[in-house]
């Protein structure tokens, strides 16, 4: 069940009048909200409910074991637990297939027996959840909630099939008490709402149908503007997709009296790759930080400690996102440009503090050394000169001006400006390497073995010919969703505010002009799946 149809529209509509007619009596909505998340998850196929019930009565118990007797040897058996449930879904004919292909290689052929498992949508998601819940109660985060909250908390079909990766600690005091449908801030929510069906439906499923799906299915029959402007576009493409579940999700949830944290801010506005995953499914980024990285010694075993930690995180973090070489690839290509921006920063910094000390003001030669600048016995005595920076020289017609870089400036208004200027030029180049990092790893992730990513690349810079794909209007979807992962969040919480002071009468026919053009759209093709539901 899809967000953007007429199917959970319906859905969507019955479950939230009945969920507040019930909010008051919580020993009737809970029944209900998960009766109704499982019929949700099980929509496409029942069987896969029990998968998740399954799930739910496991972590349950474990959780409570763990708090109860403070056994480490519980807390491993629920991780070994979960993590073969995942990954026998999710990776066993991965790695059945790669182990069987390697032993071809050495000569030892030994048929494995690959069996066709079918992936239960968002199965990663909620076993993250139950993960997260175990631990948290382990570490004395949370406390063992009661089988019904637990069960609502991991079922609760916003977020259920993916994401954002919400914890026990951020849910389940939400239980607590009923929701008061009076503080329910129902302009961001209808806002998130649309905004995510817009960008969903009117931008990436129009960039992927027209452009991005045939370049990446067929990359040997394009030119390479178009394979240029296709990896653009699917930057575009998966940034919109997935905000848009995200936000879709937040505001079904603020519907419902209950609020998920953010999931992006403006990722492709990051000036380097550490600022790219705070702002990029902000959820999984932390959540690999607190159960992956930090438990690994995160930076405090020192530097090729936490290269390595950095390492094993982003490629675990790929091959999160599916049973595929190309995504261990693209995580490790990512922990490994994350390594070099920490060497780099490391080395500004080591050249910062030596520029600092090379400015301060030496001793005069013959004459003892000032009070407030001890001696230096490894430099030998020289005459005082001003504290200026490293590799600049001072004017002797000019002392009251200050050297910027390697000349000296007129005056200290010039000096000013043109640090100015070269701020945000440094910025805007950090941007676009990092944007363009980015967009060429994305190849890996939309490619579907790693002989299709090195054709696009290879084709990227020798095929010549048309571009019949690259239309105006497919530009102009591109440009707009660049648009949208640009924005400042405090543009779009203005809008918000002003949407809500106009009256009744113009806010429903702003709605409807805004569904009109999502039924326009989805009037002449298919609702595509998000993009994370198979993750």
């Amino acid at each position: 069940m899809i967000f953007p149809t007429i199917e959970f529209a319906a859905f969507f509509v019955v479950v939230m009048a009945l969920s507040w007619l019930l909010m008051p009596r919580p020993a009737l909505w809970k029944p209900f909200i998960l009766a109704a998340s499982y019929f949700f998850y099980g929509f496409a196929d029942a069987r896969f409910v029990l998968l998740i019930v399954a799930s739910t009565l496991i972590n349950q118990a474990a959780a409570r074991a763990v708090h109860r007797f403070r056994d480490r040897r519980i807390l491993a058996a629920a991780i070994v637990c979960d993590l073969g449930l995942l990954g026998w879904f999710k990776y066993y004919g991965f790695f059945a297939l790669s182990v069987d292909r390697a032993l071809a290689d050495a000569g030892l052929p030994a048929p494995l027996p690959l069996l066709q498992v079918a992936l239960p949508i968002g199965i990663s998601f909620f076993t993250f959840q139950a993960l997260s819940y175990v631990i948290d109660v382990h570490r004395g985060i949370t406390p063992p909630a009661p089988l019904l909250d637990f069960a609502v908390y991991e079922a609760f079909f916003p977020h259920l099939v993916a994401g954002p990766i919400v914890r026990a600690s951020e849910f389940l005091p939400q239980l607590a008490t009923p929701r008061d449908p009076a503080r329910v801030p129902t302009t961001r929510a209808a806002f998130l709402v649309l905004g995510g069906l817009i960008k969903k439906v009117v931008l990436a499923d129009v960039i992927a149908s027209r452009l991005v799906d045939p370049v990446f299915d067929a990359p040997g029959q394009h030119s390479s503007t178009e394979i240029g402007v296709a990896i653009y576009g699917y930057a575009v493409q998966i940034y919109c997709d997935f905000s848009a579940y995200s936000d879709i999700a937040i505001g079904i949830a603020l519907l419902l009296g209950f609020r998920f944290p953010d999931n992006f801010d403006r990722p492709y506005a990051s000036r380097s790759l550490q600022e790219f995953w705070r702002r990029w499914h902000m959820t999984l980024s932390r959540w690999l930080r607190d159960y992956v990285y930090l438990p690994l010694g995160g930076s405090r075993r020192g530097r090729r400690r936490t290269h390595l930690n950095l390492m094993i995180t982003m490629t675990l973090g790929g091959l999160w996102h599916g049973a595929s070489w190309t995504f261990v690839l693209w995580g490790a290509l990512h922990g490994a440009a994350l390594v070099t921006e920490r060497r780099l920063r490391a080395r500004r910094t080591g050249r910062t503090a030596a520029a600092g000390a090379a400015r301060m003001p030496l001793p005069r030669a013959g004459l003892p050394a000032r009070p407030d600048v001890p001696a230096r016995p490894d430099v030998p005595a020289q005459p005082n000169v001003p504290a200026i920076d490293a590799g600049a020289e001072a004017s002797s017609t000019a002392p009251t001006s200050r050297a910027v870089g390697l000349a000296a400036a007129p005056a200290p208004a010039a000096a000013g400006t043109t640090a100015r200027v070269a701020g945000p030029v440094r910025e805007w180049a950090a941007r676009l390497a990092v944007f363009h990092f980015v967009c060429a790893t994305w190849v890996l992730f939309r490619a579907p073995d790693l002989d299709t990513a090195g054709r696009l690349f290879a084709r990227l810079f020798t095929a010549g010919g048309p571009a019949p794909l690259v239309t105006p209007s497919v530009v102009a979807a591109i440009a707009v969703g660049l648009t949208t992962a640009a924005v400042p969040q405090r543009w779009w919480t203005r809008t918000q505010a002003r949407f809500t002071q106009v009256g009744l009468g113009s806010q429903i026919a702003l709605l409807t002009m805004a569904m009109m053009v999502i039924y326009a759209v989805v009037g002449q093709q298919d609702v595509a799946p998000f993009i994370y539901f198979r993750f």
